[in-house]
C-alpha cells in the first residue's frame, strides 16, 4: 500500500469494547489514587487539593490514552486535532461527572440513607459512563463510529 491508501480500522466486538472500557476505568481510577497518595507524601503541607488535582490529572491522561488507543483505535492526526479531542474528551468527562454527582446526591437527598446514596452512585456511574462512551464515540473519536 502507498502512503495515500488508507486501511480501514478494524472493528472491535461490543463485548471487547465493554470489557476494555470498564478495565480502563479501573486502571485510571487506580492511577488516580496512587497519584493522590504520592502527592500526599511528596507535598505533605498541602495534601488535599494537590493530591486531588494530581490524581485527576493522571487519571484523565491514563484513561484518555487507553481509550484512544485500545477502545476507539484512534491514531494521531495532528497537534490541533489532538488538542481538540482532549478538550472535548475532558468536557464530556466533567459533564458526566456532574450527572453522576446529581444522581448520587439526589438519591441521598430523596431517601436520606447511605444505601440510597450508593445505589444512586452506581446508577449515576453506569449512566455517566454509557453516555460518556457514546459522546466520545460520536464527537471525540468519530472515525471509530464510521
Amino acid at each position: 500500500m502507498s502512503e495515500i491508501d488508507v486501511e480501514p480500522s478494524p472493528r472491535l466486538a461490543a463485548h471487547v469494547i465493554f470489557v476494555r472500557y470498564v478495565l480502563f476505568a479501573v486502571v485510571a481510577s487506580i492511577a488516580n489514587l496512587v497519584s493522590q497518595e504520592a502527592a500526599v507524601r511528596l507535598v505533605p503541607w498541602a495534601p488535599l487539593m494537590v493530591s486531588v488535582l494530581a490524581g485527576t490529572g493522571v487519571g484523565f491522561v491514563v484513561k484518555y490514552v487507553l481509550d484512544k488507543r485500545w477502545v476507539f483505535l484512534d491514531g494521531y492526526d495532528n497537534h490541533s486535532a489532538e488538542l481538540r479531542k482532549i478538550v472535548i474528551y475532558g468536557f464530556f468527562g466533567i459533564a458526566t461527572t456532574l450527572l453522576f454527582w446529581v444522581i448520587e446526591l439526589g438519591a441521598w437527598h430523596i431517601w436520606q440513607t447511605v444505601t440510597a446514596k450508593y445505589i444512586g452512585a452506581a446508577i449515576g456511574l453506569a449512566l455517566g459512563n454509557w453516555i460518556k462512551y457514546t459522546l466520545d464515540k460520536h464527537y471525540v473519536f468519530p472515525k471509530a463510529a464510521a
